[in-house]
């Protein structure tokens, strides 16, 4: 593609060289630049593009694209914009045919509960034989083959990542994408020049504020998506967060349906009846009610499969195949994932990371535990007061609704895990919590495994389909389910538990 075409709807200053060159390729990593690249300096959080042009160009670049004041070999054409992110986004779009227009492009937003929404309207769409694609945090497929990418990004890929992954669904006959869109991705400009014909938003508590400083902003960045949308919005009437984004949005193109079960919702749930392993309702829409059952246990899930019966609305299905879809999926990696059970004990993995999460995931399972609730858990890395009051926070309702606790670490990247461990442990105890801190996360299990008693339910939180953990610069393999499983399969049938 020529380059003047390329860059026809950017606002630019041309700096130096010719427009009328042929761009064979784009790139915004200089590893991966080839000869005939455009190369787009971005500037990031840890890694300036703009120091490796001369890299770019000694690769084979033959155009820039920059928003700081470079020198530059005379050879190479130079432009300039104000902000290349945003540029990236274009010009990717662009260079592959804005692939997201032939698309019946789906993006959820929210802080929890957007993979398991994912799954769900996936499988509903499957039985209306749709050929479908995914974009998420537990990876990129389409049906249930994995999509090669070069993104390493969590849930939402670099904007010239995500346009390849959009054009390679096209080029292969998906003609559904659901995604999950995060708030860094919305405010990096990751998901700009791409069209999505449905939004959702399945709620908002405090997360990522590291990146968004305050519930406002970060709130902001959510409603991104709704500027994005042009058919419908699907929002949940029962947040506080989403009821301000239903009065954002009230007014704009795209129809508005809203979810719920205590709101008067367009599509809403009553007669909510839970078991242990699954729960199940009465799921009520303008297009009439219907019994619906979802093999995963809890109020979460029943927001979840809402939204996705407020999508198979939309999108012109049945009651009968959204209900059928919900009730195929008979697990999501890491949600309320079961890793081991018998007649005394259980084991669950979940990916509760946050506090409103992790109160769900415990008081879901407290129900239908008959001895104690034991709860492993860590808090990721974050800086400062916003990292001491997310500690603070995680051990307070570690305290509030686990029997004991035993904590240990998450992601501790770059920071102390002593001192994290130490810092949430302090927090269990001022709410009244039995805990034991336990740094290493595998002896942390086995610890909770061998003090469990008959009838006892044990909740591993924080990391759920995660396969990995990041400890300094490593990131180490991390798997709790084969972990769960090694440490059971050796576990001595004699074994007395130890009393704590």
């Amino acid at each position: 593609m020529l380059l003047a075409d390329l860059v026809k709807e950017l606002d630019y200053n041309a700096l130096q060289g010719d427009l009328h060159i042929e761009i064979s390729d784009i790139a915004f990593d200089s590893r991966e630049v080839t000869k005939g690249s455009l190369f787009v300096a971005i500037s990031g959080f840890t890694v300036d593009g703009h120091r490796y042009i001369d890299k770019a160009i000694e690769l084979g670049a033959s155009a820039v694209l920059v928003e700081k004041d470079v020198t530059a070999d005379p050879s190479v054409t130079v432009l300039k914009t104000s902000d290349t992110r945003q540029a990236l986004a274009q010009v990717s779009a662009r260079f592959y045919g804005n692939p997201s227009e032939k698309l019946n492009l789906i993006g959820i937003t929210g802080t929890n509960g957007k993979t398991s929404t994912t799954y769900f309207i996936k499988s509903i769409l499957e039985h209306a034989q749709h050929s479908v694609g995914v974009i998420g945090t537990i990876g990129a497929m389409i049906g249930n083959e994995p999509l090669q990418t070069k993104s390493t990004t969590p849930t939402t890929p670099e904007s010239l990542h995500l346009q390849h992954m959009f054009a390679d669904m096209v080029a292969s006959g998906v003609q559904d994408c659901v995604m999950e869109v995060s708030s860094h991705a919305l405010s990096l400009h990751r998901a700009d020049a791409t069209r999505f014909r449905i939004g959702v938003f399945t709620n908002l508590t405090p997360d990522h504020l590291e990146l968004h400083k305050t519930m406002e902003e970060y709130f902001e960045a959510k409603a991104m998506l709704f500027d994005l949308t042009s058919d419908y919005n699907i929002i949940n009437a029962d947040n506080d967060f989403g009821r301000k984004l239903i009065d954002k949005v009230r007014d704009k193109e795209a129809k508005l349906l809203t979810y719920g079960i205590e709101e008067d919702a367009d599509i809403r749930a009553s007669d909510i009846r839970y078991e242990a392993d699954y729960t199940t309702y009465v799921a009520h829409t303008p297009e009439g009610s219907i019994e619906v059952k979802v093999n995963l246990p809890g109020l979460i899930y029943v927001y979840n499969s809402l939204a996705a019966i407020a999508c198979a609305y939309c999108s012109g299905i049945s009651l009968e195949l959204a209900a059928a879809g919900i009730r195929a999926v008979e697990r999501i990696k890491g949600r309320l994932e079961v890793a081991y059970q018998d007649k005394d004990l259980k084991i669950v993995i979940d990916f509760a990371h946050t506090e409103d999460s992790l109160e769900k995931a415990l008081t879901t399972l407290r129900p239908f535990t008959k001895g104690r609730l034991l709860l492993v858990f860590g808090v990721y890395a974050a800086p400062g007061a916003l990292g001491s009051g997310k500690r603070e926070a995680m051990g307070k309702i570690a305290a509030e609704y686990a029997d004991f606790s035993i904590v240990t670490s998450d992601n501790p990247k770059d920071q102390d895990p002593d001192a994290i461990v130490e810092e949430v442990c302090a927090a269990v105890e001022a709410g009244g919590g039995r805990y034991r801190g336990i740094v290493d996360r595998r002896e942390a299990i086995e610890f909770a495994i061998n003090m469990s008693e008959k009838d006892d339910v044990i909740l591993i939180a924080g990391k759920g389909h995660e396969t990995t953990q990041v400890i300094g610069k490593k990131e180490i393999p991390f798997n709790e389910s084969e972990i769960v499983a090694e440490i059971m399969a050796g576990r001595n049938t004699n074994f007395t538990s130890k009393k704590v």
